[in-house]
């Protein structure tokens, strides 16, 4: 284990009480960002500067209001990549959607949800390999994620509650924009056909959603069926694992409401 000495815990607090953010001194000094954080914590209980108790409301339980465009949008990013955890050695569960590094336009989209949704609880990126695993710490967060459960999203059922429906309903393209930045791609197809003799190359977008849970495919389809987007089931093997967009007009919605990945 790697233990920091009380010279560099001092040069730290000093850093830090000059103003300095966490990230920057845990960089400067090769200090974990989390030890960084609770010698801050430490020092500001020592000196009395530590706030109250903090207990954001909900809008499930408190009837704040919700930013259900936002939400939408969360709603598919979670049930595609996210999940709702609780660490025994944390007060309250996070929700954790991973954003690969290749599309970091998504994951400041995503962030910007979730402080939509939680403009009371602060956010986190935690960086991984590949990816970056962007947090929001809540203990109202199963009562935004009811189908939060045990095991993984494919082996349970997954159905929306009535006020979750409700907002798909009044705001499909963002929760299918939360579906394809998780789980979907738009690719670009080619073909040729040969025109008075001479071959030309013809190319045209498609989407695809891929996910192995029947009720999670089936959302997404509710929601094209919404906006009145044309879509296929694509077999993988004997498994109905993909959803595609092809046909000219409905790619061109997609185009309109959701694009590219980015």
């Amino acid at each position: 284990m790697n233990f920091h000495g009380l010279e560099v815990r001092q040069k730290a607090l000093t850093l830090l009480r000059g103003g300095a953010k966490n990230a920057d001194v845990a960089r400067a000094l090769g200090v974990p960002a989390g030890t960084v954080s609770y010698w801050l914590h430490i020092d500001r209980s020592k000196r009395g500067e530590c706030p109250g108790s903090h207990d954001p409301s909900c809008p499930r339980c408190d009837g704040r209001a919700l930013d259900e465009t936002a939400y939408s949008y969360l709603l598919g990013q979670y049930l595609g990549d996210g999940h709702v955890s609780h660490y025994s050695g944390h007060r309250v569960p996070n929700l954790m959607i991973t954003c690969a590094d290749a599309w970091p336009g998504i994951a400041d989209e995503t962030e910007a949800a979730m402080r939509a949704v939680f403009p009371d609880n602060r956010t986190c990126r935690v960086q991984r390999i590949g990816c970056q695993n962007v947090k929001v710490y809540s203990k109202h967060l199963v009562c935004l994620f009811p189908q939060h459960g045990p095991g993984k999203k494919h082996d349970r059922k997954i159905v929306l509650a009535p006020w979750q429906k409700e907002i798909v309903d009044a705001h499909p393209w963002e929760f299918i924009r939360g579906l394809i930045h998780s789980d979907g791609c738009r690719i670009t197809n080619w073909t040729t056909r040969l025109v008075q003799g001479v071959r030309k190359r013809y190319e045209y977008p498609r989407y695809f959603f891929s996910n192995k849970s029947d009720d999670i495919r089936g959302l997404f389809t509710y929601a094209l069926d919404l906006v009145g987007v044309e879509w296929t089931t694509l077999a993988r093997g004997s498994d109905p694992f993909n959803i595609s967009v092809a046909r000219r007009a409905s790619t061109a919605l997609m185009d309109a409401h959701v694009g590219p990945k980015y």
